[in-house]
Formats: C-alpha cells, structure tokens, sequence
C-alpha cells in the first residue's frame, strides 16, 4: 500500500523518536551537498586558470576548513538561539502550571478536543497527564518541545562540520589526484555523480518526487561548475 506521495506505507515515518533522525539525516545531507558543490566550484574555477596541483590542493583545503567551519558556526548560532528560545518557553510553561494549574488544565483540555476528543474524554486525558508529567504534556501539546530533547547546538555544529567535510572532500581528491588530462572530466563526472546520490536520498528522506530533486541538485552542480571553469578559464587567459 502507498500513500498519496508514492511512499510505502510500512516506510512512512512513524513515531516521536524517527522525526529527528530524519530531521539530522537531512541536515547531514545537505551539508555534505553544500560540501560537494561549493569546493567542487571552487577547483573547478582554479583548475580553468591554472594546471599547478599546488595550486588546487591549496585551494580546495581552503575552501574545505572555511566552509566547514563557516556551517558549523553557523549551526552553532542558529541552535543555540533555537534552544534558548525553547528553554524560555519551558520557564514560561513551568511558572504558568505553577501559577494558574486549573487554567493550564482547561488549556490542555481544549487542545486535546481540538484533535478530535469528545469534551469528556479530553477532560478525563488532560488530567491523567497532568498527573503524571504536566509540564512535559503542556510542552508537548502546546509548544511541541520534548523537555528531555533539547537540541543541542554542539551536536549541530559537529555534524554539520563533518558533512560538510565529507562532501568537500570528494572534489578535492577527484581534481588532485588523477592525471592532468583526466582530472577535470573526473572531477565533473565524480560530481554529478554524487549528487545523483544525495539528490535521490534528500528527496526519499522527504517523500518528494525523485526525479524533480535529481534535477535540481545535478543541474544546480552542472551550472555552479560550467560558471567557475568559465571565470576560471577567461582570468587565466588575461594572465590574472
């Protein structure tokens, strides 16, 4: 059986625990294709100027510590200010449940009702977890935060600098390590490659159509590589 976007449904996404694997799993693969097509462009360009491999290897190490470190920092930041944001609503959930209980129960009641309870049995569920974890219940159902899943800007930066380094170092093997004539078409064919790959996996881990996100990630390589090698290749020419 598939559902209305063609995915089995025994692969469809189920459970609390499987949406941040896939939300991690998609950051991951975007920051090794962000990896691959930013050095990728970057050799390419160098390689359209000029045939020295000290010359590449300096450049694609570059564009690989800054750009890793730029998405890490980056990640960092945006984490970081994600968690501080959910930690000040928790604050907020705590003094409130603290404060006004009866209120906060009448809350969860009607959020509960709102997904399709009767008034009695979403009266009688919003006690029972209120009873039994009523801070992680409000947080749930009001803010969707789980209070003992924090995301942690550390483990964000960390994998978005890996990611990125792994993507980044696929060009820069492929432009430095074959022969001078083959290196290009190497790099180029390794590339489009690749992301053939992350391409098909981003749009599986999204349930969206194969061949649009094939077409997508391949062409926006293709163009970022034609561009460099193209400015490359004039800048070498008037001897820059």
């Amino acid at each position: 059986m598939t559902d209305t976007t063609g995915v089995p449904a025994h692969e469809e996404p189920h459970g609390p625990s499987l949406g941040p694997r896939l939300n991690w799993l998609r950051a991951a693969v975007l920051g090794a294709n962000d990896g691959i097509v930013s050095t990728a462009g970057l050799v390419v360009g160098v390689a359209g100027a000029t045939d020295s491999r000290a010359a590449l290897i300096t450049a694609g190490l570059a564009g690989l510590l800054a750009g890793s470190m730029s998405m890490a920092a980056g990640e960092y930041v945006s984490v970081s200010t994600q968690r501080d944001s959910q930690k000040a609503a928790l604050a907020l959930e705590r003094r409130e449940l603290r404060e006004q209980p009866q209120a906060e129960l009448a809350e969860l009641t009607n959020l509960l009702a709102e997904r399709g309870l009767s008034p009695d049995v979403a009266r009688e569920a919003a006690e029972q977890l209120t009873a039994r974890d009523a801070l992680r219940a409000h947080a749930s159902e009001e803010l969707g935060i789980d209070p003992d899943a924090l995301t942690n800007p550390w483990h964000a930066a960390a994998a978005s600098f890996l990611a990125f380094t792994a993507g980044a170092l696929l060009p820069l093997l492929a432009i430095v390590l074959p022969p001078l004539s083959l290196r290009l078409w190497v790099t180029v064919l390794a590339v489009l490659a690749t992301l053939s790959v992350t391409g098909w996996w981003s749009a599986r881990l999204g349930a969206a159509p194969v061949g649009r996100a094939l077409a997508r990630n391949v062409g926006g390589g293709a163009i970022a590589m034609a561009v460099t090698y193209g400015a490359g290749a004039l800048l070498g020419a008037a001897g820059v």
